[in-house]
């Protein structure tokens, strides 16, 4: 455990300027406020310091504002993009007249899930590894005003490029729709931008072990390996600043939307997650595929509560243009050891310390600390109820009769249906004191005026299709 002394002792050794101290809103966005670095004591960094809470959507109304920000002295980062030596302060966020811990903060609420799986008996240790999805263009314009809306993509990878004028010629090399995984450069444009964002990230501490081009043009992955549950969020946060960044300098803007393209594959977060004690898997067993009936339980929690997680999951209208049959998007929700259309993979011929769920549902929007945490909570309710996934389904689910796929259940098919679904089953959310009512409430409240947005704004498909009808 780091000590104030430690961080301040690192501040004056690195000569470092700026302490950055950020922290999560409950939308997932990184939000930050910088001090100089001088006048940070032990106080500060012990105590935490004031700060408005009223002004950030979701969390205080204006005359309950004061809130505090308490760095976590085990999560401090070097920030490689700042002009002069700047260190970051993963914060969580304290209730000044209580001394505990925000009920509407994402990390927050991290943090509770992980000890809800101590205090329970359930494990010590809940590990989670992500695969974020994004895409990177050269350049997006939108607009949405009174008298219409639209966008416009580019890049130099789009296959709509292949008869484009360039000033130095046109070098046909890129991917064509579905072609992007993964042919070498000079198709694969990218590599060099992607390895500068792994070596960041490495040079920050963080896991990496690989970058590769994605199925769709200009779709894009870095190998993030898994951590603790609270480590591979305040990581993701990382890994979403850093491709930010790192896009920015090469000329490049990179986005995490699950679907910009229509006629290619949108963009995923796989979540991988196992549950450990005492050093020993507890996702390991003799059942299928050398699953534990643990693991089985669990599964069977997260496909029973799949439509309410949808809600942290998959928080954005635009998660459900990803989440349709024909785009290897994981909406039906079944498992099996080799069936990557199945919503729930268990990774083929994994030893007993490699075994773990992935679900494949989740993208790149949800806030990390909310997605995982509920993805935990609902498969700790499958463990404590028993709740058996059933038979495992190894055939291509896209290939059914329709009969037989009529009998698998699926995700959501809309921001309003996972709303509506995070309202009617949000029990197993409260064990422990994980979840708040309110803070679930809250939340619902600040994702409805989405959605009221979305279903009232006329498109320019709605005009082709409908205008001289």
């Amino acid at each position: 455990m780091a000590s104030a002394k430690d961080v301040l002792k690192r501040i004056k050794d690195e000569e470092i300027e700026w302490v950055d101290l950020r922290f999560t809103d409950p939308k997932g966005k990184w939000q930050h406020l910088t001090m100089v670095a001088s006048i940070l004591g032990e106080d500060e960094l012990e105590d935490g310091l004031m700060f408005d809470g009223s002004s950030i959507e979701g969390w205080k109304a204006i005359n309950e504002s004061d809130m505090i920000l308490k760095p976590d002295l085990d999560a401090v980062y070097v920030d490689p993009f700042s002009a002069t030596p700047m260190l970051i302060l993963f914060c969580d966020i304290v209730e000044p007249s209580t001394g505990d811990l925000y009920a509407r903060d994402p990390r927050s609420t991290a943090k509770r899930a992980e000890a809800f799986v101590k205090s329970a008996g359930f494990g010590d240790t809940v590990y989670v590894g992500p695969e974020a999805e994004f895409f990177m263009f050269d350049d997006v314009k939108f607009y949405d005003g009174y008298e219409g809306n639209g966008f416009k993509l580019d890049d130099i990878e789009l296959p709509g490029n292949s008869n484009r004028e360039y000033d130095t010629g046109n070098l046909a090399h890129r991917p064509r729709a579905k072609g992007g995984y993964f042919p070498v450069a000079p198709v694969d444009s990218a590599v060099d931008i992607r390895g500068e964002m792994v070596t960041t990230m490495l040079e920050m501490g963080l896991p990496c072990d690989k970058h590769h081009h994605e199925v769709a043009a200009a779709q894009h992955e870095l190998g993030l390996t898994f951590g603790t549950l609270v480590q591979t969020a305040d990581r993701m946060q990382i890994y979403k600043y850093v491709v930010h960044m790192v896009a920015q300098a090469y000329g490049k803007t990179a986005t995490f939307m699950p679907k910009p393209i229509m006629k290619d594959n949108g963009s995923g977060m796989h979540t991988h997650i196992s549950i450990w004690d005492k050093g020993n898997p507890l996702f390991a067993g003799n059942g299928y595929a050398g699953l534990s009936d643990m693991c089985l339980y669990f599964i069977g929690g997260v496909i029973k509560h799949a439509k309410a997680l949808n809600a942290f999951t998959n928080p954005t209208t635009n998660s459900y243009k990803r989440l349709v049959p024909g785009y290897e998007a994981p909406v039906l929700l079944a498992y099996s050891a080799r069936n990557r259309s199945a919503s729930c993979r268990i990774p083929y011929g994994a030893g007993d310390k490699a075994k773990r769920v992935e679900f494949r549902f989740p993208d790149a929007m949800a806030n990390p600390y909310l997605c995982y945490a509920s993805l935990l909570m609902a498969g700790l309710d499958g463990i404590k109820n028993k709740i058996h996934p059933g038979e495992a389904m190894d055939k291509n689910l896209y290939d059914l009769p329709p009969a037989e796929l009529a009998e698998v259940p699926t995700v959501c098919g809309s921001l309003r249906e996972a709303l509506d679904a995070l309202q009617a089953d949000h029990a197993f959310l409260l064990e422990g004191g994980v979840f708040t009512v309110d803070q679930i409430e809250s939340y619902l409240e600040l994702k409805w005026p989405e959605v009221l947005r979305w279903e009232t704004t006329p498109s320019a498909v709605e005009f082709d299709m409908y205008y001289s009808a």
